[in-house]
Order: C-alpha cells, then sequence, then structure tokens
C-alpha cells in the first residue's frame, strides 16, 4: 500500500524534463519553488535529466541536489515507482493519446495528483472512463489541460461567471487572440486528433454514458457561427478545441456559475479576410490530416518538442475577452498574458501543481478542471506570477474593486 501523499518523498516530481517545455518548466519551478520544497526529475535518459539538472544548477544552486528517477512510458513499474514517491506529478510527455494514459493509471491507483498539458478531447475522455473513479476513491486528483489548453479560458470563465449574479441564467462568450507560433507538441497532437474524429465521438459518447448528470443546475456550450461581434469589434470564428468542453465541466462543479450557464467560444480577427483565410487554413488541415502521407508531411514543418527562439518568445502575447450576461448586468472581462505556447504553459502548469501540493482547495477528486480543483487560489498564483485577470469598462480600461 503506497504512503499517503503527504508522507511522500516528493512534493513534485516532473516527468519530461528533457523536453522544449518541460524543460521551460523545470526552470520555472527552479525559480519559483518555496523554500524547503522537496522535487525531482524523471525521464527515461539519465544522461539527459542529468544536462537538465546543471542547466537548472546555474538558475538555482540547490538544484544541483535534485534527484533523477529513471521511469519510462513503456515500464509500468517505473511509472508506478514515480507515482508512489511525489505528491503531485506534473508531465509533459505527449501526445498524451500514445504516451499518456500508463502515468494517468499510476496516480489514480497511488492517490497522487496530477498535472499535464494534454488538449486532446479523446484522451481527457478515455482517461474519465478508465480512471475517474479510482482517483475518487484514492483520493487522486486528476488535472488535465494545465496549460494555454485551457487555463485562460477556463479560469477566464469562472472569473467572469464571478462578476454575474449567481442567482440567474448566464451566458459567457469567449474570445482569443494571439500573435504567437504554435508549438511543435500542440501540432502533432492536433493532428493526431484531427485524423481521429469516428474514435472521438465514439470516446465521448462512452463518457456520456458513464457521466453522472449534473444535479440543481445546467451547464450547455452553444456552438456559435461566424459573425461580427458588436461589444468588441472583432469578427468571430467558432473554435472547435477542447476549452468550451473544460469550461462546461467546471460550470457543472461550481455554484458561482449559477443555474443556467451557456458558453461559447471563439478565434476573433479584426478583418473579415483573415477571418477567412483561416477557416480556410483550418479546412484545408482538416481534409489533408485525414491523408497519412500528408499529415506526416504537416507535421514535418514543425518537428514535435522544437520551439521558437527566446527573442520571438518573448514578442509572443495572447489575450482571451469573456463578455458575460445574465441578471440584467452585462461584464466585460479579459486575460492576458506572453508566449502561451511556451512561456506562459510553463508557467501555468508549474503554477498549477505547486497550488495543488502547497494550497488550501476544494476538497474534490478524480477527473476535475482546473476551475474545479483550484478556482480563485489558482487565479491568485497566476495573476501574482504575472498574468492578467481584470475587468473593464467601455473604453477597455480595467475596472477597480472587481470580484476575484
Amino acid at each position: 500500500m503506497p504512503d499517503l501523499p503527504q508522507n511522500r518523498r516528493f512534493d513534485l516530481v516532473l516527468f519530461g524534463a528533457t523536453g522544449f517545455t518541460g524543460e521551460l518548466t523545470a526552470e520555472y519551478l527552479a525559480e519559483h519553488l518555496p523554500d524547503g520544497a522537496r522535487w525531482a526529475l524523471a525521464g527515461r535518459n539519465r544522461d539527459r535529466l542529468d544536462a537538465v539538472r546543471t542547466r537548472l544548477a546555474a538558475i538555482a544552486p540547490a538544484a544541483a541536489e535534485l534527484e533523477l528517477l529513471i521511469a519510462d512510458t513503456t515500464d509500468p513499474e517505473s511509472l508506478r515507482a514515480v507515482a508512489e514517491s511525489a505528491r503531485v506529478v506534473i508531465t509533459t510527455v505527449g501526445p498524451y493519446l500514445q504516451h499518456g494514459a500508463p502515468l494517468v493509471a499510476a496516480c489514480a491507483a497511488a492517490g497522487t495528483d496530477y498535472v499535464d498539458l494534454a488538449g486532446e478531447s479523446e484522451f481527457l475522455d478515455r482517461m474519465y472512463i478508465a480512471h475517474h473513479a479510482t482517483a475518487v476513491r484514492t483520493g487522486a486528483r486528476l488535472v488535465h489541460a494545465c496549460g494555454f489548453d485551457s487555463i485562460p479560458h477556463d479560469l477566464g470563465a469562472f472569473f467572469t461567471a464571478k462578476q454575474l449574479p449567481d442567482s440567474a441564467p448566464a451566458a459567457v462568450r469567449g474570445v482569443v487572440r494571439s500573435n504567437a507560433m504554435i508549438s511543435g507538441g500542440t501540432l502533432h497532437s492536433g493532428l493526431g486528433q484531427i485524423a481521429r474524429p469516428r474514435q472521438i465521438r465514439r470516446a465521448a459518447a462512452d463518457r456520456a454514458r458513464l457521466e453522472p448528470p449534473t444535479v440543481g443546475r445546467r451547464a450547455r456550450v452553444r456552438a456559435g457561427a461566424p459573425r461580427r461581434d458588436g461589444v468588441l469589434g472583432l469578427w468571430l470564428l467558432p473554435l472547435p478545441t477542447i476549452d468550451p468542453q473544460i469550461v462546461k465541466r467546471s460550470a457543472g462543479a461550481r455554484d458561482e456559475y449559477g443555474p443556467d450557464f451557456t458558453y461559447s467560444h471563439y478565434a476573433g480577427f479584426r478583418r473579415l479576410v483573415m477571418l477567412a483565410a483561416a477557416a480556410l487554413g483550418v479546412a484545408t488541415v482538416a481534409v489533408a490530416a485525414q491523408i497519412p502521407p500528408l499529415r506526416r508531411l504537416i507535421g514535418a514543418c514543425l518537428p514535435q518538442g522544437s520551439g521558437p527562439s527566446p527573442a520571438r518568445r518573448a514578442r509572443s502575447w495572447f489575450s482571451v475577452d469573456f463578455i458575460g450576461e445574465g441578471g440584467g448586468r452585462t461584464v466585460h472581462t479579459q486575460v492576458r498574458g506572453g508566449d502561451p505556447g511556451y512561456g506562459e504553459t510553463a508557467k501555468m502548469l508549474a503554477e498549477s501543481a505547486m497550488c495543488l501540493a502547497f494550497d488550501d482547495n476544494p476538497k474534490v477528486s478524480g477527473q476535475v478542471t482546473t476551475a474545479a480543483a483550484m478556482g480563485d487560489n489558482l487565479v491568485r498564483r497566476l495573476t501574482d506570477a504575472g498574468m492578467t485577470f481584470a475587468v473593464l469598462d467601455t473604453d477597455g480600461a480595467p475596472v477597480d474593486g472587481v470580484r476575484s
């Protein structure tokens, strides 16, 4: 029988520290973990782990003493040892549909909290079916999508809902914009998902049959249509990402969203021609992804694990605007940050893990969202770390004295 989480050797273990995003996450942890935190690096290649540890020691000398744990996704016993050694396991090893399931299983069985960057709906649905009940029994919190998919949207909708009366129906639309390059990992995960429409629908249907209905409230996703948003002055293109489903599950889990909550999710463009170009590009990739040689050709343009230069990342930004309506009130909120695919994703993932390890969070277990598992605590952490959660006035300026 594994030790209870509070008795584990490590507060945090980072699995996948030798990858591009994994190393950024390791750097963030080395710089921001509280004094006395116990953590380790895990992966399958000791030499590469040792090289990461050496680089971390130049940032934080204490990192020179980090333990290195050898584990592989093809070796369940090594993953069990990692899970039973930690209070929280962080993993950046994707695509998760190919590599993620064994570590989720190990953490669920060990009662170990787990965070990842998965934005693959099929993976989340299959992990819910296979491991949610076990995690509820052991007390583990399995928190997927702890990066740009889907923290800005999930916590942004949560933050917006809190500005509205919680006794009335509410509708929120989120509109994302960014100038960042897509990450290699995101591209390959996305291509893999686009190529599996039947499997995605089957996994969603299997989960729907198993998942109990929400009691006492209703949460829905509304698939909008391309249109002009008069409030934001943007052209809106519906986004078929995992984010709306994450928001829906948060809304079904917490009272702050009110008795009847609806969410819509879009990309925003200043000009109609940009919307048209984006729609054409998405459609072209969707068709090409069904043809294996073309899918491989697209993937070769941005290899998995590669990323932009520090200078390019420094110029990158994202914003997500939310328009919330309910109880006779309309609010405009915004979540802003820097480079979403790398720097801010590493920050969001690391802060999520630290929030689970060190903060007094809601008493939940099983597969849960960031808003359901951490809510205000994670909003506070990310705000302290430089991201912006703001209510805006009609001129787009932040309003003081908002509810957080």
